[in-house]
This record gives C-alpha cells, structure tokens and sequence, in this order.
C-alpha cells in the first residue's frame, strides 16, 4: 500500500479508503443491498491486513448502523492511533426541526452522537456532507471548529458542491480565525469529469486533499453496460447521474483492460489515482475481488497514451450529486 499526505496537512492516508456505506441494518433505512455486520467486519479486516489505514462512513449511512458496525469492528481489528476515521453530517437523520443541515445545534448535536455510535472520543476527519441553503455558512464552519477545539475531530472536510460555495467556506474560516476545510469528498470518476472545471483546479491551488465517492461509477465501469444488479435496481440516486451515451468510455475501459490482462476496476481506478489532484478515491466493498482490485490498481502503472484513450471520449454532463 502507498501512503500519501492528505492536502497540506501532517495526516498520512492510504491511496485507498474504505467507504462503509455498504453494511448496516436495512431496518434502520439502508439500502436493501447492504451487508450485515458479519460480512462488514471481515471486510474491514481484510482492508487493514491490505494496509487500508482510512474508513469512511455517514451518520446518515443505514440510520447509523453503519457508523456502529465500523466502530465495533476497528476496535476489535486495529489500534485506534493507527486508522483514519472519516464520518459526515448534514442528512436527515430523525423527523422534524435539527433532525438534518448544518446549524450549530445539528452540528453539535450530530457529532456526539457518530462519537457515541462509533465508539471513540474523536473521528480523524470530520466532513459536512452536503451545502445547507438554509444555515449561513459562517454558523456552520464556527461550529464546525468548535467540535475541533473540543478534541472530538482532528480535521474537517466537506463534500460535493459548487467550487464557489467550497470557496466562500473557506474565506469564511479565514476571517473568523476557524478551523479550514482540508479535504474534499466529491463524484469524480471516467464517465463524470465535471469537477475538473472548477472544483478540482481550486482544491490544488488551495493545497485540499480529493477523496473522490464514487469512482467506478456505481460500478457501470466494471460491467457490460446492460448488466444490472441488485444495488443498481434500487438506486434511484444513482441511476440519475449516468447516461446511455456513458457507455462508450465504458468499452474503452474494457479494451484498455483487456490488453493488459487485467479487471476493468483495475484501469478505472487506477486512472482516477493518476489524476494530480486525486488524494485516496472511497472504494465501496461489497465483495473480496472489490477489495482485490482497489488494492491491485494502486500498482497499475498506465502509460500516457493509455491515460489519454481512457479520457479521450468525454462527453459533458449536467452537474449532478449536490443534492
């Protein structure tokens, strides 16, 4: 495993992290296709022995049961000073008034609950999962950097938004004397580039780590492009952010990966690792030859002309995943 720093900060991450969407209780509202905690643990396990040093999970991830589960399983598999923990807030995650968004009440109210559910005094890396339209930017990021002077985050991060809205965080930070954004969590992968318009470019000048969701694409750069599978039939959030015309790249990716002898997962993501900008793309396990292939990519070397087949049938897309 390669070890990198994440943006300008001290923090040493895996070229890999270990998204944990993928277990939890489908009874507290995962997804039909989550794991349970047995199958879970063992993927965790199998991700610290591979050198996987960063877990990143939600509050709102299967009502929390996720948070739980990954909590258990970290305690019992590893040291705490030698992982990564990576949490989010915003989501809904109980009916009514401070039960989502990002005001000071939600915020302080959220992180203690992830701690209580994880199991731990601190998460490493703590990230706002989305923009809230109805909390001005400047309560949140005081808040924000409370949590980090109470000692329950080592950093913050965000996720997916407009750059001019991840800017004006920023700015915000600066002027009241808070804690930055170090990294951020954004859709990036061969078949959504939109974030190397504006985001990307602002994340190198400003020194942000990129920790890209999704980059295989829910997994349509792994499979023949009318393949389905059970999380594909039920996953209304990612069936709205790809497109039939996506398939083209799809048939690169396979023929790139073809010649080389390898799984198409491979040559994604190893394209994805050899974007400059690109700190620790989130891979979902769900899996062995999951976690197989993100290890195995961090080795897959492409040569330039193979980067540049692999990007060469781009095609624009509306921008989709700030919601």
């Amino acid at each position: 495993m390669r070890y990198t720093r994440l943006g300008r900060t001290g923090l040493e991450v895996s070229a890999v992290t270990l998204g944990c969407m993928s277990w939890g209780d489908p009874d507290r509202g995962g997804h039909p296709w989550v794991l349970g905690e047995e199958a879970g643990r063992q993927i965790i396990k199998d991700a610290l022995e591979a050198g996987i040093n960063v877990f990143d999970t939600a509050n709102v991830y299967s009502g929390g049961s996720s948070e739980e589960i990954t909590g258990r399983a970290l305690r019992d598999f590893a040291r705490r000073e030698d992982v990564v923990i990576a949490t989010k807030v915003h989501g809904r995650m109980r009916p009514g008034p401070h039960g989502a968004g990002l005001s000071r009440k939600a915020i302080l109210h959220e992180i203690d609950a992830s701690l209580t559910r994880l199991g731990t005094d601190h998460v490493d890396l703590y990230q706002i999962h989305r923009w809230d339209d109805a909390t001005p930017i400047e309560e949140t990021m005081e808040a924000l950097h409370d949590v980090v002077k109470a000692g329950k985050a080592r950093y913050l991060g965000a996720s997916s938004m407009f750059a001019w809205q991840f800017a004006k965080a920023q700015h915000a930070a600066d002027l009241g004397g808070w804690t930055r954004f170090v990294s951020m969590q954004n859709h990036y992968n061969l078949i959504y580039r939109e974030e190397e318009r504006e985001m990307l470019p602002l994340c190198a000048d400003l020194g942000v780590g990129v920790i890209p969701w999704s980059p295989l694409a829910r997994g349509r750069l792994t499979r023949d492009w009318d393949t389905t599978t059970a999380r594909a039939e039920t996953d209304a959030f990612g069936s709205s952010l790809y497109r039939d015309e996506d398939a083209a790249i799809v048939e690169t990716v396979s023929r790139v990966a073809e010649r080389r002898g390898v799984p198409r997962a491979q040559v994604a993501l190893a394209w994805l690792m050899a974007q400059p900008v690109v700190t620790s793309p989130i891979v979902g396990v769900t899996k062995p030859q999951h976690l197989a292939d993100a290890v195995a990519a961090v080795d897959l070397e492409l040569t330039e002309d193979e980067i540049t087949e692999l990007g060469a049938g781009y095609l624009p897309h509306a921008v989709a995943g700030h919601r």
